[in-house]
């Protein structure tokens, strides 16, 4: 299953954690999660290296959590934008779960 968690605070986006696999082929071979996994590409690089907004990026195995350190209006509008998109796939593809929390902490 692939989870997205997407953090909220003072009610505009602040971040995400996209973890785990969508299992619908093969690792190299799930075009969900291959769609999943550009757009957090796309996200992380345009807030990071275009939109220069500062955030803690952590890149782990099957794991990628985009945290902004910065009230940036740009980057929270493409999380909002970023989570839009993630639901209407998760709305075809039942093994990808999305939810928002509060915050952006750990043990999510």
């Amino acid at each position: 299953m692939l989870k997205c968690v997407f953090y909220k605070n003072d009610g505009s986006f602040s971040g995400f954690r996209i973890s785990g696999h969508a299992g619908y082929e093969t690792e190299n071979g799930d075009v969900v999660c291959a769609a999943v996994s550009s757009a957090t590409m796309l996200v992380c690089n345009t807030i990071t290296d275009y939109f220069k907004v500062k955030a803690d990026v952590e890149v782990l195995e099957n794991q990628i959590t985009l945290l902004l350190k910065e009230k940036n209006k740009s980057a929270e509008q493409l999380l909002e934008s970023f989570y839009t998109h993630i639901e209407m796939i998760a709305q075809d593809y039942k093994k990808v779960k999305i939810e928002i929390k509060s915050g952006g902490k750990e043990n999510d």
